[in-house]
C-alpha cells in the first residue's frame, strides 16, 4: 500500500496534529534505512570548520526523522544529488534549519548525532485500513524513537501474532481484528520491549487513535 502523498515516507500525516511540529527532517537514503529510522531524533549543528560563512555559531537544533529525501542519481552527490547513496543528508523543515544556518547559504555542512527523543505522554496507535487489512501507525515514541518489530494480540486469542512493516512507521496485520479489544507489543531499535495490554477497546473503528500510558525510556 503506497503512502498517501501528504503523509510523507514515514506516514505520520499532519506533523502538527501528531506532535512533531516544525522540528523535522527528511533523511537521505542511507540514513532513512527503508523506514527503520522513522521517529529517530538527531541533534544538528552547522560545521563552522568546513565553512563558517553560513553558520549561526554556538547553536544546535534537534529534529525528528519524518520523511525520506529521495535520491537524484542523475546528479552528482556534491551538486544536486544531496540525498544519493552513500551521502548522509538532512532536508530540514525551514524553521528548524534557520536555527543553525543563514538562509542564503542553501546547503550547509553539518555535524550531527542521534539523541534520545523526549515525548509527552505515552505511545499512540492510529488504526487505518479495513477488514483483514489493519494498518497501525505508531507515533509519539520516546528514547530511540524508532520501532524494530511489532506484534498484536486480540481479546479472543492467547498468542501474539507478528505484524509487518508496511511503510515508514505503519505496521500491518492481515488477520480479522475489527472491533476486537487489542494489545500491541513493540520492540524498539535499541531492543527494549513494551506490552500495551488492551490499549484498544472493543468496538473501535478504523481511523481512531488510541493513546497509551506507557513509554520507552
Amino acid at each position: 500500500m503506497p503512502p498517501a502523498p501528504w503523509a510523507g515516507a514515514c506516514g505520520y500525516g499532519n506533523l502538527y496534529s501528531e506532535g512533531y511540529g516544525t522540528r523535522t527532517a527528511a533523511l537521505s537514503t542511507v540514513l532513512f534505512n527503508d523506514g527503520a529510522a522513522c521517529g529517530q531524533c538527531y541533534k544538528i549543528a552547522c560545521d563552522r570548520k568546513v565553512d563558517p560563512r553560513w553558520c549561526k555559531p554556538g547553536v544546535t537544533v534537534t529534529v525528528t526523522a519524518t520523511n525520506l529525501c529521495p535520491p537524484n542519481n542523475a546528479l552528482p552527490n556534491d551538486n544536486g544529488g544531496w540525498c544519493n547513496v552513500p551521502r548522509p543528508h538532512f532536508d530540514m523543515a525551514q524553521p528548524a534549519w534557520e536555527k543553525i544556518g543563514v538562509y542564503r547559504g542553501g546547503i550547509i555542512p553539518v555535524m550531527y548525532q542521534r539523541v534520545p527523543c523526549v515525548k509527552k505522554g505515552g505511545v499512540r496507535f492510529k488504526i487505518n485500513g479495513h477488514d483483514y487489512f489493519n494498518l497501525v501507525l505508531v507515533t509519539n515514541v520516546a528514547a530511540i524513537g524508532s520501532i524494530k518489530s511489532m506484534d498484536v494480540k486480540s481479546s479472543d486469542s492467547k498468542d501474539w501474532a507478528p505484524m509487518a512493516r508496511n511503510w515508514g512507521a505503519n505496521w500491518h496485520s492481515l488477520a480479522y481484528l475489527s472491533g476486537k479489544m487489542l494489545s500491541f507489543r513493540l520492540t524498539n531499535s535499541d531492543g527494549q520491549t513494551l506490552e500495551f495490554n488492551n490499549v484498544v477497546p472493543s468496538g473501535w473503528k478504523f481511523g481512531q487513535t488510541f493513546a497509551s500510558k506507557l513509554q520507552f525510556n
